[in-house]
């Protein structure tokens, strides 16, 4: 193969407007999307809970989903075959190779010039995907191919430069378990960036497995409640200082740059520690959480017995109100 590492709705009408700011007791003047974005810093502080950020931090590399190690030798890889790319609804388009399995990148290694730093256990873990007959099929550019020579000798494919990898604990065509691993683990889009989704209204719904309808943020980050705030008769945050480190307020958005949503009580309020507008539903404050590391999470569920996940109607998910 040939080496190259390149990469190449209106606005509601008055009557509704007036009836949403009665509701909250708060003003609702929206602001337009694009300035939409979390507020304050994304570091774990104060005593407001803890969860694990993610799987797999227990390995320094952040390889294994459990921080498992294996000591056997990896066995030899399956060939790449005719790559693809699947939509996602999570993460969007993914690269995959010729059965289906979701291809990974490493943090820890580099693009310019490609390296890869997953030896010994982690590729046990994270096999590395062959060069050898890997082909670009349909929306992938053959220019971003490329491969890597691993300190074993072996080639690696690389795109964009990235070495590409799969995860042992992907079963089925259209896994994506190794999503966000560690911190360090993402699946590849391909163009060899990070697969995200970038079309995400500010806030939209997703089903989750586990909790069923969630609203999310425009990143696809899980949008919480605290249950030490306030609705009524006007929106309130008691979470201050170091507890908006750990859980950043999600900035006000549009209301018609919503899907799912309820729309009674969906707008902003001035906080007044910070003077900056945030987003609430059915009038309650919302929020993110620094230990949700990619799209899906939901390692902030519970934190406390004072944090859990908002649904549609804005209402906690998984506990009472």
């Amino acid at each position: 193969m040939k080496t190259s590492w390149r990469s190449a709705s209106l606005v509601a009408t008055a009557a509704s407007v007036l009836m949403l700011t009665t509701a909250c007791g708060q003003d609702n003047a929206t602001t337009p999307s694009s300035a939409a974005q979390n507020v304050g810093a994304t570091a774990a502080a104060g005593d407001y809970g803890s969860a694990t950020a993610g799987a797999g931090t227990g390995a320094g590399n952040g390889y294994g989903a459990d921080g498992s190690q294996s000591s056997s030798s990896p066995s030899p890889a399956a060939p790449a075959g005719s790559l693809s790319v699947a939509a996602n609804p999570d993460l969007g388009k993914v690269l995959t190779d010729g059965s289906g399995l979701t291809l990974y990148r490493f943090d820890a290694d580099t693009a310019n010039p490609p390296k890869s730093n997953c030896d010994g256990d982690c590729a046990t873990t994270w096999p590395p995907v062959p060069a050898d007959d890997a082909k670009a099929g349909e929306g992938i550019d053959k220019a971003l191919l490329g491969e890597v020579t691993r300190s074993d000798g072996t080639k690696q494919l690389t795109i964009g430069g990235w070495p590409a990898y799969r995860y042992a604990k992907d079963v089925n065509a259209g896994d994506v378990n190794g999503q966000g691993v560690g911190g360090k683990w993402f699946a590849l889009a391909p163009n060899g960036k990070k697969a995200t989704l970038s079309a995400l209204p500010g806030l939209s719904v997703r089903k989750d497995a586990k909790l069923g309808d969630i609203v999310v943020d425009k990143n696809g980050m899980t949008v919480y409640r605290f249950i030490k705030d306030k609705a009524w008769p006007k929106s309130v945050s008691n979470c201050t200082g170091a507890c908006l480190e750990k859980w950043p307020a999600v900035a006000e958005v549009s209301a018609n740059d919503t899907k799912g949503v309820k729309k009674k009580g969906l707008m902003g309020f001035t906080r007044p520690d910070t003077g900056t507008k945030q987003m609430t539903v059915n009038c309650w404050p919302i929020y993110t959480f620094s230990g949700d590391k990619a799209p899906g999470d939901t390692n902030g569920q519970g934190v406390g017995g004072t944090w859990y996940a908002v649904s549609p109607e804005g209402k906690l998910v998984g506990a009472s109100e």
